[in-house]
């Protein structure tokens, strides 16, 4: 029988935004995320932190939200890098 190994692990310690709430934390690497990729590509190594970053602090009805306002082209920020 093979077990799989899973690391769990959140988000470490953002000194732009140091109080509990982190609704903005989540938006800003939302938006990091998707101006990284435009520039850079989807394979850039580093976008990636952005991504693992919003998917661990945004909940997912927010994410599900703005993907569907990226694809109608009515999402409420640039993401021109």
């Amino acid at each position: 029988m093979s077990l799989s190994k899973y690391v769990l692990q959140t988000v470490g310690f953002d000194a732009r935004f140091p109080n509990t709430n982190q609704t903005r934390n989540c938006f800003q690497n939302y938006t990091d995320y998707f101006k990284c990729i435009t520039a850079k590509g989807e394979d850039f190594a580093p976008c990636k932190q952005f991504k693992k970053a919003y998917n661990s602090l945004c909940p997912n009805e927010w994410i599900s939200k703005w993907d569907d306002q990226r694809e109608n082209g009515t999402f409420p920020a640039s993401l021109e890098p």
